[in-house]
């Protein structure tokens, strides 16, 4: 039975799942969700995830949302992309973390407050201040991957596709790979991994190309 993600193109944590499920050989299919027009606010979509929240995985009766939750499913159901061991698996947990606390929940914000907040709305001290947290979790990373190929094992891992699931993203949001060289190596290292693709190859946008 082929999986159903609700995502939309925008989403990073969206993109976590996607990818996961992409680069494991799992046979799924995007079901668009226009976040941008409300469409997570419904009672229809409450009543499959009551956060309110992109992405949700629906695998046959059984629904997962939480990308990070997704992702673990997927490595369980193929034996992929988690870690060959229980000293590997926490290794990866603990990258996954880092991730939720220090990239993607700071970077997911900081990128939707300068890109798609009305301006109005913007606050240059708030971003900066995000920014300044994006910039030093990132720093962490850099200073972690020199001399390594991946963040957590000898292979790319779950873990290397949740700190990088805002990181492929062109809206300018103050990242600069060129600031951090080894994250700029292992970006690439990640887009050359057979199967991979970018976010908006892999999920409809919400929005149109600016």
């Amino acid at each position: 039975m082929t999986i159903k993600l609700h995502c939309f193109g925008e989403s990073g944590n969206a993109y976590k799942a996607a990818l996961t499920m992409t680069l494991a050989g799992v046979e799924w299919e995007p079901v668009f969700v226009d976040f941008f027009h409300g469409a997570t606010r419904t009672p229809e979509f409450r009543a499959l995830n009551v956060m309110g929240e992109i992405p949700v995985m629906v695998d046959g009766d059984l629904v997962i949302t939480q990308s990070a939750v997704i992702q673990d499913y997927i490595t369980s159901k193929t034996s992929k992309l988690g870690g060959k061991s229980a000293d590997q698996r926490r290794e990866v947990l603990r990258w996954m973390f880092f991730d939720n606390h220090k990239v993607s929940g700071v970077a997911g914000p900081l990128r939707f407050n300068t890109n798609f907040l009305p301006e109005e709305k913007r606050s240059t001290e708030v971003n900066a201040f995000l920014l300044m947290r994006l910039k030093s979790a990132l720093k962490v990373m850099d200073t972690h991957l020199e001399g390594r190929d991946w963040l957590a094992t000898e292979e790319l891992t779950i873990a290397d596709i949740a700190c990088c699931g805002y990181l492929f993203y062109t809206e300018p949001f103050g990242f600069d790979r060129k600031e951090f060289p080894n994250v700029d190596a292992w970006l690439d290292r990640i887009a050359a991994t057979p199967g991979w693709k970018h976010p908006y190859d892999l999920m409809q946008r919400s929005l149109p190309a600016a």
